[in-house]
Order: structure tokens, then C-alpha cells, then sequence
């Protein structure tokens, strides 16, 4: 008769060395299949711990380093545009100035040849 998939007959003194051994391979295989699992368990939650860190440093870099640093540079941007505008000013006030100055050195002089016609040019 059947007992459990076991027979009877596998129970006696004769056979039941055979049962032990069978059991004892069934439980060895058991323990390394649950040594692995355990291995693996261990490689997954060190692996999971991995990923919320980098998960964390691609946040912050998205939302929190890269903002800044575009903020960054549309300040240097816009403070090289406004020195930009003020060389531009400063150049065409120097422009004007140095004009001016050609033209009255011009108006003297012909001011001078209206006075003296027959004196020599200062150049």
C-alpha cells in the first residue's frame, strides 16, 4: 500500500537507509537551492539600494543642478550683453569726442586763415 508516495515496503530495515539517503540528498539540494535564493536575495536588495541612490542623484541633478547652473548662465549672458552695450556707448562717446575735437581744430584753424590768409598751415 501507499503512504504519502511512500511504499510500505521502503519503510522496513532493509530499505529505509535508502529512504535517509534520499532524503538527506533531497534535503542538501533544499539547502543550496536556499543558499542561492538567499545570495541572490542579498544581490537584489544591495542592487535596489544602488538604484534609489542614483535615482536620487539624477533628481537632484535634474531638477536642482542644471537649473541652477542655466540660471547661471543666462546671468553671465546677460551681464556680457550689458557690458557689451556699455563698451559700444563708451567707444561712440569717444567717437563723438574725438570728432568734435577735429572739428574745432578745424574751425580755429580756418577761423586763423580768415585772420591771416598768408600764414603758414600748423601741420
Amino acid at each position: 500500500r501507499m503512504m504519502d508516495g511512500v511504499e510500505d515496503s521502503m519503510v522496513g530495515l532493509s530499505k529505509g537507509g535508502q529512504e535517509v539517503m534520499k532524503c538527506k540528498k533531497a534535503f542538501t539540494t533544499a539547502l543550496d537551492d536556499l543558499i542561492r535564493l538567499a545570495s541572490l536575495q542579498t544581490s537584489l536588495k544591495t542592487l535596489d539600494e544602488a538604484l534609489k541612490v542614483t535615482n536620487r542623484r539624477v533628481n537632484a541633478l535634474e531638477y536642482v543642478v542644471i537649473p541652477k547652473l542655466d540660471n547661471t548662465i543666462t546671468y553671465i549672458n546677460q551681464e556680457l550683453e550689458e557690458l557689451e552695450r556699455e563698451e559700444f556707448t563708451r567707444l561712440k562717446k569717444v567717437r563723438d569726442l574725438v570728432q568734435r575735437t577735429r572739428d574745432e581744430e578745424d574751425a580755429a584753424r580756418d577761423a586763423m586763415e580768415e585772420e591771416d590768409p598768408d600764414a603758414p598751415d600748423p601741420e
